[in-house]
């Protein structure tokens, strides 16, 4: 390592006795822009097969791959038409049951999705339940007959803009849809269609894999009133989107999903230690997120939403983001991220083009002391930024029904770049569904790993000294300095100890008083030197030793 990276090489300290997944780093995979096996400018399954080694070299417990369920692929996947079956861009299931076999053998858990509140209107299900009134799943979906004047059930409003109802001729009805129309909102209160659902993870379990994110789980029942939604109050954040002039009462967040939980729970807990976590967003999402973890017979964990869209990284973040998931009986485990497949990525929310490089390896640091487990999305191990997609290359239908004020899930989709000077990164030797952004080839994998101050050498270092230290896997955590450009958090399990010293703004911070001038540096990034002034966006991880003084790692 050289001056802006150290890492110490320290024993390992072993906690028994604990789940896989308790402090986990799982590596989000976004099967069409990971590796094209065929040619065809699309990534799959056996494309992703053959990169896990890339994945089994960052140290991380476990890999969650996004939909590759039969699809029409208007939602990219999340409109599944056949729940137990691989779409045929993505390959097979041989081709699947060889990927889990690759990944166990390389020490890999393999996590899925799961899109449990709708279907694709193409599913067998739906083709069936919009027939009549009287078929054997009339009941499976939500529908509702029309206001006296022809109008909706309801004001609800879809989350990809428009009303949340669509007419369907065939049964004089309305079909309720979150999402897009062709997203029809599967009825959760029907209990065959929640035997349906878990005869799907029983499949899926059963073909090896170890555990599963669970999509838009709060939508997953409705208010059988169909009352209409009452305003937003006035003030806060202007709305871009008519989802977002409403408070989502009755169309999501039942308090029956909860019995469902409890079902997956009990299905899961039939195959040992599998992991599940609840995707779980909105304004409410605090208090759900804990009521579908609480305890020993719900899920195992939910996935926050703390970092995805906010536009800046500060203290106060971080602290406020720790405090909701307090270490006490019943309190669930949480699961951060700072990018994913729907979120515009990290670094380029939170820096500027001069303070990125910087940015990107303070966060990756942050990572080793955040107190839960980790999702690191494909390609953040890169420093990947977002790239700017033009409006005729857009294929997010959310994207392009919301231009110019769009989430961005294009430009943060795009294909890994495994070789700067290989045709289209390495990705495929076709045209790739998405352009991989000039900026994000100089970042290839090829170009980072010979490189020991890379951030993709430093983002394996940082994972392995979660694994390292029980304290930075399963401790608790105190918040001890939360300031405008200081964060202090404290690892502590048993007599083990860790700071994490962070400046997560681009001026020069005094040192904290909150850490003293005994012990080991493990870590330091952006120049950090213990008890000196931090530079920006510098920041250490320290072993704190009572009885000796603060001693660093020489570069080699």
């Amino acid at each position: 390592m050289n001056k802006h990276t150290m890492v110490s090489n320290s024993p390992d300290i072993v906690a028994s006795e604990v789940p896989w997944w308790r402090g986990a780093t799982i590596y989000q995979i976004y099967p069409r822009s990971y590796q094209d096996s065929n040619g065809d400018g699309i990534g799959d399954l056996a494309g992703i097969t053959a990169r896990l080694d890339h994945v089994a070299s960052l140290g991380v417990d476990a890999i969650w791959i996004s939909p590759f369920f039969t699809s029409p692929m208007k939602d990219f996947g999340y409109d599944v038409a056949d729940y137990c079956d691989v779409d045929p861009i993505f390959g097979t299931l041989a081709d699947f049951d060889a990927l889990v076999a690759r990944a166990h053998a390389l020490g890999l858990k393999v996590t899925i999705d799961q899109v449990y509140s709708h279907t694709s209107d193409e599913h067998a299900w739906f083709v069936e339940s919009r027939q009549n009134r009287t078929n054997p799943r009339a009941d499976w979906f939500v529908w509702a007959d029309a206001k006296p004047d022809g109008s909706p059930p309801s004001n609800w409003q879809s989350v990809f803009g428009g009303p949340a109802w669509t007419w369907d001729a065939r049964r004089r009805q309305y079909y309720l849809h979150n999402f897009l129309s062709c997203q029809p909102q599967l009825n959760g209160h029907n209990p065959d269609v929640r035997d349906a659902l878990l005869a799907v993870a029983k499949f899926w379990l059963d073909r090896g894999v170890d555990g599963f994110r669970l999509d838009a789980l709060n939508f997953a029942m409705h208010e059988p009133s169909l009352r209409d939604n009452p305003p937003v109050a006035p003030g806060g954040k202007p709305p871009t989107r008519p989802f977002d002039f409403q408070e989502k009462r009755f169309n999501q967040s039942h308090a029956d999903i909860v019995g469902f939980v409890e079902s997956i729970r009990a299905m899961t807990d039939r195959y040992g230690a599998v992991f599940t976590v609840a995707e779980v967003g909105g304004d409410d999402a605090d208090r759900e997120m804990k009521l579908f973890t609480q305890g020993n017979t719900r899920l195992n964990s939910a996935y926050g939403f703390d970092f995805l869209y906010v536009d800046a990284l500060t203290p106060a973040l971080v602290e406020r983001a720790l405090a909701e998931w307090p270490d006490m009986p019943g309190m669930g485990w949480p699961s951060w991220a700072f990018e994913n497949h729907d979120a515009p990525r990290a670094i380029s929310r939170w820096g500027t083009a001069e303070t990125r490089d910087r940015l990107a390896r303070v966060k990756i640091a942050l990572v080793a002391a955040l107190r839960g487990n980790y999702i690191l999305y494909q390609g953040e191990e890169l420093g990947l930024s977002q790239v700017d997609i033009p409006f005729d290359q857009l294929k997010d239908p959310e994207a392009i029904a919301n231009w110019p004020l769009t989430l961005s899930r294009d430009g943060a989709r795009t294909p890994m770049p495994w070789a700067a000077q290989a045709v289209n990164g390495g990705f495929s030797v076709g045209e790739p569904w998405l352009p991989l952004g000039d900026e994000n080839l100089s970042r290839a994998v090829d170009v980072q790993n010979p490189d020991p101050a890379s951030l993709l050498n430093l983002t394996r270092a940082i994972i392995a000294l979660r694994q390292k230290y029980a304290a930075l896997r399963y401790g608790g955590c105190d918040v001890l300095l939360a300031d405008q450009q200081r964060l202090v958090l404290r690892r502590k399990l048993g007599q083990q100890s860790i700071a994490g010293v962070f400046n997560l703004s681009s001026r020069p911070a005094q040192w904290p008083d909150q850490v003293g001038g005994a012990g080991t540096v493990l870590a330091s990034v952006n120049d950090g030197i213990a008890g000196q002034t931090l530079p920006p966006f510098a920041g250490l991880l320290i072993e704190e030793r009572p009885d000796a003084e603060i001693s660093a790692m020489q570069d080699p």
